[in-house]
């Protein structure tokens, strides 16, 4: 690719966000009732194929069985207020009261009380005696303290998440989580991420991920750009790994790793085009924060803001679009792309004559800047 010249001593790619890119229709169109949009990762198949952000505005173990029966997978944050507080409900209360300029320092607060085992297991058995998949995210660095709690507790899917996931992590003052040996001894598929890069991937997809989360710096709620300088705009980050994903199969002999678009998926016309990008699977937050019946109630917030030196995140206020399922599977009531993300999934994948998610992954696409389609 070619790179720009930015002054006399540095060059750089010109990157692509959501925004700047549309899909382009095809010579065939599709009767949306023919189109197929299930996803499986592993043994476990999925109706929508979307994973809900473990946010502590978006996903609680109520929600996380909904979004289930609903045919996605709610990730449950093992870090979050439900494996700190025996009733947290008071407390989404009062963040929800917060003003956003100084809300913070109190949810820096909040977040300080200890993460008691205990409840990590409590809170996966609520959800799996609901009969759905059960999924459980952990940092990195809390993963190898708490992860056989979650495994006892009966885990499906084990989620590690954080703002950039390495293989390859280098300290001095604690011994890093091993990554390879890790995922080698466990005994359920692992999601690992975030990634933003072709070379993190690759080196991420080594070490037998079932799959890996695309993100860094993306987010209604981060603030990562603008605290650490850092970020990769989606469609370029999505597309890139998609190409780590093809030579790690010629690598490795075939073996296929999800790839998943985790932020940036802000409207439902951002879903195809990850996917067009060669995302398999999308994890959202901020759409879904905007369910009346999310623990946020139009509030959202992630870890990132908790953060005791560094906070990269913020308490946004998203408003009420309408009930989970309106925003995930309709009927839409606006005309906005708030709701019915994987009714617009089906129907841009018929309008541009695509059955299959696999096959949309081909679709053309082109450079569209938004300051300037309309």
């Amino acid at each position: 690719m070619t790179e720009i010249e930015i002054g006399r001593g540095k060059r750089g790619r010109r990157a692509y966000a959501f925004d700047d890119i549309a899909v382009v229709p095809s010579r065939r169109t599709r009767d949306p009732k023919e189109v197929s949009i299930a996803w499986q990762i592993d043994a476990y198949r999925f109706e929508l194929p979307f994973l809900a952000a473990p946010m502590d505005s978006v996903v609680s173990p109520s929600t996380a069985i909904r979004i289930g029966e609903l045919g996605g997978l709610g990730v449950l944050n093992l870090e979050g207020l439900w494996t700190r507080y025996e009733d947290p409900q008071p407390l989404l209360d009062e963040i929800a009261e917060l003003d956003e300029a100084t809300a913070n320092r109190r949810l820096q607060e909040i977040y300080s009380a200890p993460i008691q085992e205990e409840l990590i297991g409590r809170r996966i058995k609520e959800v799996r005696d609901s009969g759905v998949v059960t999924a459980a995210a952990l940092s990195p660095q809390r993963t190898a303290q708490f992860s056989k709690a979650v495994v006892d507790a009966g885990v499906d899917i084990f989620v590690i998440r954080g703002t950039t996931v390495s293989a390859e992590h280098v300290s001095g003052a604690a011994e890093p989580l091993n990554l390879k040996q890790f995922i080698y001894e466990l005994d359920v598929p692992v999601i690992v991420g975030g990634c933003a890069t072709y070379t993190a991937s690759l080196h991420l997809m080594r070490t037998g991920a079932a799959g890996v989360l695309v993100g860094f710096g993306g987010g209604a709620a981060h603030t990562t750009r603008n605290v650490l300088g850092i970020q990769v705009p989606m469609a370029t980050a999505v597309a890139d790994v998609a190409a780590a994903r093809r030579d790690y199969m010629d690598e490795s002999g075939g073996r296929y790793v999800h790839v998943i678009a985790d932020g940036g998926v802000g409207w439902s016309g951002d879903l195809p085009k990850a996917v067009a990008c060669g995302a398999d699977a999308v994890m959202m937050g901020s759409p879904l924060a905007r369910a009346n019946d999310a623990p946020g109630k139009g509030h959202h917030w992630g870890m990132e803001a908790v953060h005791e030196d560094v906070p990269r995140g913020k308490l946004v206020d998203l408003g009420i679009a309408g009930t989970t399922e309106e925003i995930l599977t309709g009927p839409s009531h606006s005309p906005d792309g708030s709701m019915n993300f994987f009714g617009a999934l089906k129907r841009a994948m018929a309008t541009t004559g695509y059955s299959e998610l696999k096959e949309f992954q081909r679709v053309e696409v082109t450079v569209a800047d938004s300051q300037h389609s309309r």
